[in-house]
């Protein structure tokens, strides 16, 4: 049976993609298992898991479960089901630590993300998670990474090459038109907290969109047209992109998924579903270790 563990942030990791692959995983028949920083039980970011407070009126006690923006952008039925039934897996509430993992002891890496910084900051400059994300693609595992996960993946940089593993590899993230669209209606409707999508900001004198997710990451590739996004000719482009439309365990229409090999990648909650399977299907591929045959799915039906 393979053994799979994913990697929440510790704090406010996003409900939906851990939740989803947890969910597709364990279904399909693999051991899935949890790590944290610290070996501590994890805790979403209970704004995502509710949607609650997340509208302009989300500060005021008494009105903060009217549900606007919040019912768009927070985790849907499908992501709050399997987080309910995710908190009762004791693998979930016993992780190991990042420091004790082996690649050896793997099959598959699942790098789930998030955004507020409060917690997400530590996971993305995990020392330890590093160094295991490093062993696993050297050892040819398979690994997924959706949304800020990505950046884990970018920061994670080999000995042996000096570059990030993401190097010469093709790959999707969370992507900059997302995470601008997202903070822009934050200015808005979360106005007394208008960075919290925003992860990190930048620094005097550097462009707009410069420490955003695609940014990070499209700067630890061998090239920049390695980085993925949805083509303008897709015929399901409007709903892969406005933000709204989320996939299911059915339906793949909305998800974005990019495959090179054994590494997975995905940018948002919206895509969480269809990662899942792309990296269940890569399990089942014995081809998946040979790193001199990689291969690209860019596709809305992956999985599905």
């Amino acid at each position: 049976m393979p053994r799979v563990v994913i990697t929440p942030a510790s704090l406010d990791y996003d409900p939906t993609e851990v939740a989803a692959p947890w969910l597709v995983l364990s279904g399909a028949g693999h051991e899935v298992s949890f790590a944290t920083t610290d070996g501590e039980r994890a805790r979403p970011d209970t704004l995502m898991m509710t949607g609650e407070g997340l509208d302009p009126w989300g500060f005021v006690p008494g009105l903060k479960k009217l549900r606007g923006i919040g019912r768009i952008l927070g985790a849907d039925e499908h992501a709050r089901r399997a987080h309910v039934e995710l908190e009762k897996d004791a693998r979930f509430g016993k992780p190991a630590r990042f420091a004790e993992l082996r690649a050896e002891d793997w099959d598959a890496l699942v790098l789930p993300g998030g955004h507020r910084a409060r917690g997400i900051r530590r996971y993305l400059e995990d020392v330890a998670l590093r160094r295991f994300v490093v062993d696993m693609f050297e050892a040819g595992r398979v690994v997924g990474a959706i949304c800020h996960g990505t950046v884990v993946a970018a920061r994670a940089v080999s000995d042996r090459t000096g570059k990030s593993v993401l190097s010469g590899r093709k790959t999707t993230s969370l992507t900059w038109a997302q995470e601008r669209l997202a903070t822009r209606i934050a200015n808005v409707t979360r106005f007394w907290d208008p960075g919290y999508y925003r992860t990190y900001r930048e620094e005097h004198g550097e462009p707009a969109g410069y420490r955003s997710v695609q940014a990070e990451v499209t700067r630890a590739l061998a090239r920049p047209e390695d980085y993925q996004d949805v083509a303008a000719s897709d015929p399901d482009f409007a709903i892969k992109t406005d933000g709204r439309h989320r996939d299911t365990a059915e339906d793949a229409r909305c998800a974005f998924v990019v495959r090179d090999g054994a590494y997975v990648s995905a940018r948002w909650p919206g895509d969480a579903f269809t990662f899942a399977k792309a990296i269940d299907a890569a399990l089942l591929e014995p081809a998946r270790l040979d790193p001199r045959s990689p291969r690209v799915v860019a596709s809305s039906n992956h999985g599905g």
